[in-house]
C-alpha cells in the first residue's frame, strides 16, 4: 500500500507491532532457555504465572482471556500440568463444568523456581533501562491492549446479533 494511505502514527505503530512480534518470538526462545532445566517451556511459564498471579482462582477460559490466547491452548497445557500434579482443579461456584485451576505445592515451587531463575535474567536484561522509559513503554501496551479487548468485544456483540 502506498505511504500515501498511512498517518504517520499508523505507520509508527505498524513499526511497533512488527517488532514486538519480534520480541515476543525472542522471549519465547529465553524463556524456554531459562527454564528447561525445571521442565517448563515459556507456554507453560506462561500459564503457570497467570494463575500464580490471578487475584483468586479462576476458570482456563478466565485464564486464556486475561493472556489473549485461545482457550483450547490453554486447556490442553493445563490438563498436562494437571497430569503432572502441577495444578488441580477446584468447584467453581459460578459454573458446573469450567473449573477453577490452582496450583499445587509442587506447582508452587515450581513457579518459585522459574521466578528464581528471572530475577538475576530480567535484571541483567533491565540495565541502561530507565523506569520512567519501561512505565512509559507499559502505558502504551496497556492502551493497544484495552483498544483491541474493546474492538473483540465488539466484534462479538455485532456477530451475536445475526
Amino acid at each position: 500500500m502506498p505511504d500515501e494511505h498511512w498517518t504517520k502514527e499508523g505507520k509508527a505503530l505498524t513499526a511497533l507491532i512488527l517488532d514486538s512480534f519480534r520480541l515476543n518470538g525472542r522471549l519465547q526462545l529465553a524463556g524456554d532457555r531459562l527454564v528447561a532445566e525445571l521442565g517448563l517451556t515459556s507456554a507453560r511459564w506462561q500459564i503457570l504465572g497467570a494463575i500464580a498471579y490471578a487475584e483468586r482462582p479462576e476458570s482456563v477460559a478466565w485464564h486464556a482471556r486475561t493472556m489473549g490466547v485461545h482457550r483450547q491452548g490453554v486447556q490442553r497445557i493445563v490438563n498436562e500440568l494437571e497430569k503432572e500434579g502441577i495444578v488441580e482443579f477446584g468447584p467453581n461456584p459460578h459454573h458446573k463444568r469450567a473449573h477453577l485451576v490452582l496450583l499445587t505445592a509442587k506447582g508452587r515451587n515450581l513457579f518459585d523456581s522459574a521466578i528464581a531463575l528471572q530475577i538475576p535474567w530480567v535484571n541483567d536484561l533491565s540495565k541502561g533501562l530507565s523506569v520512567d522509559d519501561i512505565a512509559t513503554a507499559q502505558e502504551v501496551i496497556d492502551v493497544l491492549k484495552t483498544r483491541l479487548l474493546e474492538a473483540d468485544n465488539s466484534n462479538e456483540a455485532r456477530s451475536g446479533q445475526s
